[in-house]
């Protein structure tokens, strides 16, 4: 499978404003380990082989287990995730996968463990993960193809 275009340089201002969102996103009040089980499940879900590679190979560095990164797939039965973090993974998988309507049980279970201000932030990060996902979905982006450049190859991972 090769990478049909290379929307970043065909469309370089939309591409900067994305940059410039996913930046903001990561200087919100979310935990960084929280953020990663939340990119990596949305990349599973959406089939997005480039962006689940660099979340994966993110986490790595930044010293998430190798079992916890195997068990985000099947994260409802694995008894590795706290209480927190299932709330984002069923928050995350709720907000990728639509249905037209986000159940109150979920709302209250999510806001339960996370502040009105850390519910708004998981959402955007959720949401910014997700047009990632698009484009790396729609453009074919090959996984590992940015690993230099985003200093991935540090993950030992290749």
């Amino acid at each position: 499978m090769t990478q049909r275009l290379n929307y970043a340089q065909l469309s370089p201002e939309q591409y900067k404003k994305l940059l410039d969102f996913s930046a903001a996103v990561k200087n919100g009040v979310i935990e960084a380990g929280i953020v990663d089980l939340i990119e990596i499940r949305t990349s599973q879900i959406n089939g997005c082989a480039f962006c689940l590679d660099m979340h994966v190979k993110q986490a790595t560095i930044r010293g998430e287990s190798a079992l916890r990164l195997h068990h985000v797939a099947i994260w409802r039965e694995s008894p590795l995730f706290a209480p927190r973090e299932r709330a984002a993974l069923a928050w995350t998988e709720a907000l990728t996968k639509l249905s037209g309507e986000i159940p109150d049980e979920l709302y209250e279970r999510v806001s339960g463990r996370f502040s009105e201000k850390e519910i708004s932030d998981l959402t955007f990060a959720i949401m910014s993960i997700n047009a990632w996902n698009r484009a790396g979905v729609a453009f074919r982006t090959v996984p590992g193809s940015a690993d230099k450049a985003f200093g991935l190859d540090k993950a030992g991972l290749n």
